[in-house]
């Protein structure tokens, strides 16, 4: 009995030696892959972590130089940020806020090079959107017209649509072009949220162009029973 377990065992050890030899390689490389993926989706978290601390505090300092109207070191702490961190949140936020210190300080060519870094690098939407929203009233100051509504052509964030179609009107209107202003104005009190107190302010602009919308009907306290 002793031989013919020993002979089993010989024949599976040589089924195993054999299989081993044909699959062998295959088997470790795909184990390897297996492993070095795994590890490395741990390290890109890590360094998602890392990255995600370190711009943090690096916002930080520059929203408290943003607070005291340092624009010289809010400028300076942005471009490590966007240079550190350029694909994260809070680059672009850092943008925007440098940007507003610029202009701020009258400093209109530096605001609008940051502002267009913001609408060019940014991921989200919102974030391209206020950009160039802000970025076309920076060259509707300089009378740069045509170049503030194309900005605005690529603020495509549904939730700023009336704000831009309101920028656009104001650009529109600054150009003489009266029946393009009220159209763009109509849209943006059209899309505005009622609620809004803003859409007060566009209602004005369009009465005073001769294009008041029409009276909404007052909201009764509760329906008729």
């Amino acid at each position: 009995m002793a031989t013919h377990l020993d002979l089993e065992e010989q024949e599976q050890l040589d089924q195993l030696k054999a299989f081993w030899k044909q699959y062998g390689n295959l088997i470790t490389w795909a184990l390897t892959l297996v492993l070095a993926g795994f590890a490395a989706w741990n390290g890109w978290n890590w360094w998602q972590r890392d990255q995600a601390v370190k711009a943090a505090a690096m916002f930080d300092e520059l929203q408290k130089a943003a607070d005291a109207g340092d624009a010289a070191k809010t400028a300076g702490i942005f471009n490590d940020l966007k240079e550190r961190f350029g694909s994260t949140a809070f680059a672009q936020q850092g943008g925007l806020i440098t940007a507003k210190v610029q202009a701020e300080k009258e400093q209109a060519d530096a605001a609008a090079a940051t502002l267009g870094w913001v609408a060019g690098q940014a991921k989200e939407g919102e974030y391209q959107t206020v950009a160039r929203l802000r970025l076309a009233g920076l060259l509707a100051d300089q009378k740069k017209y045509d170049e503030a509504l194309k900005q605005l052509d690529g603020a495509t964030a549904k939730e700023f649509e009336a704000l831009v179609a309101d920028r656009r009107g104001d650009i529109l209107l600054a150009q003489g072009k009266t029946d393009e202003a009220k159209a763009a104005f109509r849209k943006a009190w059209d899309t505005m949220d009622p609620a809004i107190q803003y859409r007060r302010l566009i209602d004005a602009k369009l009465t005073a162009l001769g294009a008041a919308p029409p009276a909404e009907a007052p909201k009764t306290a509760g329906a008729a029973k």
